[in-house]
């Protein structure tokens, strides 16, 4: 009874109450402190300060990048009505690659899981190569992508010579590379969850599968896949978020004209063209859009193991 006392809950009728249970509680408070005043000097006072920016308005007859504290409810519909293309095309480009990112990192996640299994070793060393590319800087390896991407580079080669690019097609400076990009650059923050999920997975139920005479792919859509959705949702989640407010795979794989995402209007406002009413009403809309369909999607996924 003192465990349920130390975690706040009333001990029952005609039970004392464990005299270390206030101590224990003060004990919690104080070690909760340095978190809470971390979140809220680096996440709820940044917000804040952004929420209120949006509002701002310029000076009338003030120089470049001059605002004034002010309610003007105006700065949204004018940044959503200028800039709804780029917002829209943030969250194709996200959604296609955290597709793309969930039909490739299933299968690696399964083989170091389950095909893996028992071998530690080896297990250890594909976790690793699916790790390996965050050792390197984040630029580099999308500036290697726009070699591999160019148009005189073999892929656009062996793409031509199969048909599935016409003899003028390219791949750099187009929306294909921009999503083969964020597919690459967030592949690890899906294979990781799925291979977490799979590697919890019995694999006694497998067995009773194959026992039970059901095939390979009746075991994995009625076995596999369904127990392995927690590690499904949090890939997914830890792909498209990220992958919403990239700027650097636009910026160096993209056009600037029909690749443009929100990230590259977000950073030009603000270092750039010094518009920061806008930037941080573009900031506030991205973040909004994107709780609610992080809700949406896990209410509607019906799982609330996340990890």
């Amino acid at each position: 009874m003192s465990v349920l006392a130390a975690l706040g809950r009333p001990p029952a009728a005609g039970e004392p109450a464990s005299p270390q249970a206030p101590d224990v509680q003060r004990g919690t408070r104080r070690l909760l402190l340095p978190g809470v005043l971390y979140l809220v000097v680096f996440f709820v006072v940044p917000v804040g300060v952004l929420l209120a920016t949006s509002f701002y308005a310029r000076v009338p007859g003030g120089e470049i990048g001059e605002f004034a504290p002010a309610l003007r409810w105006q700065n949204y519909p004018e940044a959503l009505a200028k800039f709804w293309p780029q917002l829209s095309r943030s969250f194709g480009f996200a959604a296609v690659a955290t597709l793309a990112a969930l039909v490739v990192g299933y299968p690696m996640a399964y083989v170091i899981a389950v095909r893996a299994r028992g071998r530690p070793g080896l297990q250890g060393l594909l976790v690793v190569l699916v790790v390996a590319p965050f050792f390197t800087s984040f630029i580099l390896r999308t500036v290697a992508w726009k070699q591999i991407l160019a148009d005189g580079g073999q892929v656009v080669a062996a793409l031509r010579w199969l048909h599935v690019l016409p003899p003028d097609g390219r791949l750099s400076a187009a929306p294909a590379a921009v999503v083969i990009g964020l597919t690459y650059s967030f592949l690890p923050f899906m294979v990781l969850p799925l291979f977490a999920s799979l590697e919890r997975l019995d694999p006694r139920l497998l067995e009773a599968g194959s026992d039970l005479y059901a095939s390979p792919l009746t075991t994995f859509r009625t076995v596999t896949l369904p127990l392995s959705l927690p590690g499904v949702v949090a890939g997914t989640l830890l792909t498209f978020i990220p992958a919403v407010g990239d700027y650097v795979n636009s910026s160096l794989l993209g056009n600037n004209t029909t690749t443009t995402m929100v990230g590259q209007v977000i950073e030009q406002r603000f270092f750039r063209t010094v518009d920061y009413p806008t930037a941080a009403v573009l900031s506030v809309v991205l973040m909004v859009s994107i709780l609610t369909l992080v809700t949406l999607y896990v209410r509607r996924a019906g799982t609330r193991d996340l990890v």
